[in-house]
């Protein structure tokens, strides 16, 4: 857990998803209930790289961090360790764009074949997962776009626009939708069962 000092440890920037920001305080407060309780000291930092603000709060300075805005990444342990693999250097490497849609690409064939999808292509996969009912015709559509941005860029198709960083967020947020679909619900509901 960080603590609120001077400069803000997190493993990584929530904004560019830089590997240990250098994120230095801009502003500092505190704020109490209406009942005048509940004192929470805060601190706004910003990243030396993008200028991405971050908000953290603790009881005081110098303690232990109880909340960050935004939160900083994080990829579910209820996934396949390769489709987590896959998802996790995806959602770190969303400054390079191109290699994050590729990414966010192979955690769905991961999530896939870890579903017993293995036959044919991905493009195959996909569809027989949709036919199964074991995802949405929407989230095939969406898991296809995810597929085809992967394969532009895997070969550097002169016509297709290189992605931004809002296109490789989408191919994140998409992907880890589909892992809360597969994998995180139903291990879930698995734990609550056995509570």
């Amino acid at each position: 857990m960080p603590r609120l000092t001077e400069r803000l440890e997190l493993g990584r920037c929530p904004h560019c998803s830089v590997d240990t920001p250098d994120l230095r305080p801009v502003w500092n407060g505190e704020t109490r209930t209406h009942a005048n309780d509940r004192l929470r000291r805060w601190r706004v930092y910003a990243c030396a790289r993008c200028g991405g603000l971050v908000t953290a709060a603790a009881n005081d300075y110098n303690a232990d961090v109880l909340e960050v805005y935004p939160a900083p990444p994080r990829v579910d342990e209820d996934l396949p360790p390769r489709a987590k693999a896959f998802l996790e250097q995806a959602t770190a490497s969303v400054h390079a764009p191109a290699g994050a849609v590729m990414l966010a690409a192979s955690a769905v064939d991961a999530m896939l074949k870890a579903k017993g999808y293995t036959e044919g292509s991905l493009y195959a996969r996909i569809d027989k997962a949709v036919a199964d009912h074991l995802i949405t015709a929407d989230m095939g559509k969406w898991a296809h776009e995810v597929r085809l941005d992967a394969n532009e860029k895997r070969h550097a198709a002169d016509e297709a626009k290189l992605p931004d960083q809002n296109d490789a967020r989408r191919a994140i947020e998409f992907t880890a939708a589909l892992g809360t679909l597969l994998f995180v619900l139903p291990a879930r509901v698995r734990r609550g069962l056995t509570k």
